[in-house]
């Protein structure tokens, strides 16, 4: 759908003293987690680490470096691109506080478990040197080790075995005797058995394999009874759009209309390649109420995308859009229109077109060459032929290869109110006839329409001279 219809998402960051402003550029959802790339108004790129909505760290970036956990999050993630009607309510805050790097560790465990601290520890790769975040998982895995939490510990070792798989004291205390009992545990119990001992590792499995149809729905009921409609929405757009099927499409848009509106969500569902006007029956009402208050060019703008897929009761529609849109509209979205006027009966396509056919042609004579012009018109014609602005053109291209006939061409430019390139070509005819009275009295006129008046009247006087002199002699 039409990028005029959706607005960037600002963000305001303080960066120790420094407060900066800017576009959220994307973000991508990972299970708990949430990454946010933002282009400040000084062009520099901020990246922002979230985890249960909360704001983790972030910092200026000039690169993400493979293999990290931004550069993860953004391939195997879902992924919000701006300016998507969705982002502001994505990022729980647009006005953030960047937290002390130096303090932030002992900050995370006055606010999350120690498995959680573990886990975003492995989020933070592209701030912290990887041996210092290993130093810190290893340290809560011999916490709960000492402490006799086997369980835990086994669940962190796993998280740091999986952010560095190759280091080989993470991958022998992984697979050591003494956690055999719970690799059967994982191995062999249901989804709901390892949520009620591992609700961290069963929503990063779910989110990693959502395709999967047993983890999607379980990974959807996580997230609804904690109260997450945003992340919901989010993993059913995603399935719907990669695997092509559109279901329980009323379900989830009384869902979204909780915190968005009827005319973002038919922007979000076009974001993802759904055709709103084909699932959802409110949509031809809207449009409708859009027509009623004369904002054809913002109901033109909805549905300019779906042009080859709208159900026919939209022609009424279209031919409004059609016979009340602005030409300099038309011109701005020509491609579009030509598209509009293919879904048009023949007998439609003709109300009003030589009238808004020479508002168009005025427009692009004022920006462009005639030969250009005539390019551009090109489509017009091989969808609606015999419309006799385009036959002008024509002629106007023709004759501007004839420096004999120029008088002919500026009275052409004269009729698509071109008054400059008219008086040209008048020029040029007064230099070849000086004598004729003719060209300086359509120059006195050009003038005249320009609403020069000391010039029109000057060479009135001179045609007028002229023309008396013709008939003296």
């Amino acid at each position: 759908m039409d990028k005029e219809l959706m607005m960037p998402t600002e963000i305001s960051i303080k960066d120790k003293k420094k407060l900066m402003k800017g576009n959220i550029v994307r973000a991508a959802l990972f299970a708990r987690s949430k990454v946010v790339e933002v282009m400040t108004e000084g062009h520099d790129r901020y990246y922002l680490i979230y985890y249960k909505n909360s704001l983790i760290y972030g910092e200026k970036l000039t690169k993400i470096t493979e293999g990290t956990f931004i550069d993860k999050v953004f391939h195997e993630g879902i992924i919000l691109k701006a300016p998507n009607p969705m982002l502001p309510t994505f990022i729980p805050n647009l006005n953030v506080s960047i937290p002390n790097k130096n303090k932030l560790f002992s900050e995370l465990q006055s606010h999350f478990s120690l498995q959680e601290v573990a886990y975003i520890a492995t989020t933070l790769d592209s701030f912290f040197e990887k041996n210092q975040l290993i130093g810190m998982i290893d340290k809560i895995y011999f916490h709960f080790k000492r402490s006799g939490k086997f369980m835990k510990s086994f669940q962190v070792i796993r998280i740091l075995n999986d952010f560095a798989p190759s280091l080989k004291s993470a991958k022998e205390r992984f697979e050591s005797y003494e956690y055999f009992s719970y690799h059967d545990f994982y191995n062999t119990s249901s989804l709901p058995d390892i949520l009620k001992k591992d609700p961290h590792y069963i929503e990063l499995h779910c989110f990693q394999n959502r395709l999967n149809p047993e983890n999607h729905k379980f990974l959807e009921e996580i997230l609804t009874k904690q109260e997450c409609p945003v992340e919901v929405l989010l993993l059913w757009l995603e399935r719907v759009e990669k695997l092509q099927n559109v279901e329980c499409v009323e379900k989830y848009t009384a869902l979204a209309l909780r915190f968005i509106t009827l005319e973002q969500w038919m922007l979000v569902l076009a974001e993802a390649n759904i055709n709103p006007f084909r699932v959802l029956t409110e949509a031809k009402t809207l449009i409708e109420k859009m027509i009623a208050k004369s904002n054809n060019e913002k109901a033109a703008l909805y549905l300019f995308t779906f042009l080859d897929d709208l159900p026919h009761s939209y022609e009424t529609i279209l031919i409004n859009i059609w016979e009340n849109s602005d030409p300099k509209f038309v011109f701005t979205h020509l491609d579009n229109f030509l598209v509009l006027l293919k879904h048009l009966p023949d007998d439609k396509k003709t109300i009003h077109i030589e009238q808004k056919m020479l508002q168009l042609a005025v427009l692009l004579l004022e920006e462009h060459d005639l030969q250009t012009v005539r390019q551009k018109l090109i489509p017009i014609h091989e969808t609606v032929s015999h419309l006799k602005v385009i036959e002008m053109i024509n002629k106007m291209a023709e004759l501007e290869e004839d420096p004999d006939r120029m008088m002919e061409l500026g009275d052409y430019y004269a009729e698509f109110y071109q008054y400059d390139k008219a008086i040209d070509c008048f020029f040029w005819e007064m230099e070849l006839q000086p004598q004729n009275p003719i060209p300086v009295l359509k120059i006195s006129k050009m003038y005249q329409q320009k609403g020069m008046v000391k010039e029109a009247s000057e060479y009135q006087k001179i045609g007028a001279q002229l023309k008396h002199n013709q008939q003296v002699g």
